[in-house]
């Protein structure tokens, strides 16, 4: 990410590929090790770009590969912080009930009723949220009033959407009900033929939504090191921040012009530029013949 100064980052959200997931990026990477490296990579990268006291977000999950299953979400976390970042916190993102797309592990407990034939059915994913050591609150003075207003978060957003919990009150012995900021149910991009992520990982607009509302300010720059179909650029254009984004694939990259309206005549100020480095690939193509071919397979 040279592109890119030191310390002009305020925020980063992104997905990384799945490790090797066999419907979206079969054996993109040769070895577990190999993917780490590029985790490694991208986080000690990130500590150079990220401004001091701000965030960097990670969706992610622990991956099942042909029977194994491989600790994403611990390894990003101690990669992240041997690169001088804090782990500030983790949420679960619970999608749909009844969404199962890749493993249906639970299954073998109703085929087998005994104990050792129990797989969990994971339809929830992590984001992990690390921070480069701490924030300077006095940093809203220096902002224009008006930023910082633009800025506000809107409870309701919250309270409206999230798990509701009832807790006991030992002191004055009632119930109260209580919102669940930590686990966010949000429905996942559905791989809907046709649609224009179709065979992408693309994660829910929501997602960026709510991590940039609620880790970076109007007019500030967001990064997404995986850019992928674009989402965390989209959103970031729409509630006003900058935005750079890196993707390798270069077959996504009309997906990407067309969640920015990068071909359409606007009338607004906004800048879009793409760079094209000799380091990109072109991979969609390859990866969704694989995908078929496993699809066909499992018919047979």
């Amino acid at each position: 990410m040279h592109e890119i100064p030191d310390g002009s980052i305020h925020l980063m959200v992104t997905s990384p590929p799945y490790f090797n997931a066999p419907f979206d990026y079969p054996n993109l990477f040769k070895s577990y090790e190999e993917y780490l490296k590029l985790i490694k990579n991208v986080a000690k990268e990130l500590y150079r770009v990220i401004s001091v006291g701000r965030i960097a977000c990670f969706v992610t999950d622990d991956m099942l590969v042909d029977g194994k299953k491989y600790p994403i979400v611990s390894d990003i976390t101690n990669i992240m912080m041997k690169n001088g970042f804090n782990y500030r916190d983790r949420i679960v993102w619970v999608k749909p009930k009844g969404y199962v797309r890749i493993s249906r592990r639970s299954g073998v407990l109703l085929q087998h009723h005994y104990p050792m034939y129990f797989y969990p059915d994971n339809i929830q994913e992590s984001i992990l949220i690390f921070q480069k050591g701490k924030f300077d609150y006095s940093y809203l003075k220096t902002l224009p009033k008006g930023v910082v207003e633009a800025s506000r978060i809107d409870l309701k957003e919250y309270k409206e959407t999230e798990t509701p919990l009832t807790v006991w009150d030992d002191i004055t012995g009632m119930e109260h009900t209580i919102i669940m900021p930590d686990i966010w149910h949000v429905t996942n991009v559905l791989p809907i033929k046709g649609r224009l992520e179709e065979g992408v990982a693309a994660f829910p607009e929501e997602i960026p939504r709510r991590l940039i509302k609620l880790f970076s300010f109007v007019g500030e720059n967001v990064l997404d090191p995986f850019a992928g179909s674009g989402t965390t650029l989209k959103v970031a254009k729409e509630l006003g921040r900058n935005s750079f984004g890196y993707e390798i694939d270069l077959e996504l990259k009309p997906i990407i012009s067309s969640k920015l309206g990068y071909n359409q005549t606007t009338l607004s100020d906004d800048k879009i530029e793409f760079i094209e480095r000799k380091d990109a690939g072109h991979f969609r193509t390859s990866l969704q013949k694989i995908v078929r071919e496993k699809k066909n397979v499992n018919k047979t």
